[in-house]
């Protein structure tokens, strides 16, 4: 585990392939993203307030899904400078922002379904 804080373990340009059990969590992770992908297009067919929410969702999984093959394609062939660590890093990085900012989009729904509801009560009185 001492190997992990290591600038020599991150940013080696040829690493070795991954050990059997992070190949395995790996693979489990991106068949994960393919499952999620395929209820997220089920789901974001849809409509309502829910519908964009959905369909940045399934984006995330799917390009998600894609990018974690290619990176295991590269470590699986063992290419020098694309089965770098770093490339890992850099995506899980890369995630967690699109995820918050997936998320923020998501705290917004609220008060957009009450101003819908707003809309809906002034245009129940008009003509």
């Amino acid at each position: 585990m001492t190997n992990l804080m290591t600038w020599q373990f991150w940013f080696t340009l040829s690493p070795g392939s991954l050990t059997p059990f992070a190949q395995k969590s790996f693979v489990g992770l991106l068949i994960l993203f393919v499952f999620l992908a395929v209820l997220l297009f089920m789901a974001k067919r849809r409509s309502g307030l829910y519908r964009g929410f959905f369909k940045r969702l399934y984006t995330f999984c799917l390009t998600n899904a894609a990018i974690g093959l290619i990176l295991l394609f590269f470590d699986y062939e063992l290419v020098p400078f694309f089965s770098a660590r770093f490339w890992l890093a850099l995506w899980g990085l890369v995630m967690l922002v699109w995820l918050i900012l997936i998320l923020k989009k998501l705290g917004r729904i609220p008060a957009q379904k009450k101003l819908k509801e707003q809309d809906a009560e002034l245009k129940k009185y008009l003509p």
